[in-house]
């Protein structure tokens, strides 16, 4: 795991530790792809729920290398396949969503039932934060 600052750690937990919209940007061999996920950081990682059938997550199993961008943020992470929300050893994290993305979750979008329906960890490797005029190097 990353070894984040004390200082930076609080100020990704302010500004992401919530639901968060960002950037995430993907390959599909030498073709890049960016789309918008709503995501929460915790712990030196961003968090989202998808579809493991999705294009952003076949790309990820091909290439894990993703890159990022949030509000005065940008990062590069490894994602990885947590496998399906509802199994024993999500729970921790799956309540953590539910609680993070409340206002949306629960919509109809989501197919809790459905064994596709994964959490996306992205592990940061290294990013350049931005916060009162200062620049932080993760």
């Amino acid at each position: 795991m990353l070894n984040i600052s004390n200082e930076v750690e609080k100020i990704l937990l302010d500004r992401f530790g919530k639901d968060s919209i960002l950037a995430l940007a993907t390959t599909d061999g030498t073709v890049p792809y960016v789309r918008s996920v709503d995501a929460y950081y915790a712990d030196g990682a961003f968090y989202v729920l998808t579809y493991a059938l999705s294009n952003k997550m076949k790309q990820i199993e091909a290439n894990p290398v993703v890159a990022l961008a949030g509000e005065w943020f940008t990062g590069h992470g490894k994602g990885v396949n947590l496998g399906y929300f509802g199994k024993p050893e999500n729970a921790e994290t799956a309540k953590k969503m539910r609680e993070v993305f409340a206002a949306w979750i629960d919509n109809g979008h989501n197919n809790f039932e459905d064994v596709n329906t994964c959490i996306l960890k992205i592990e940061l490797t290294d990013g350049v934060l931005f916060s009162h005029g200062t620049r932080y190097e993760i």
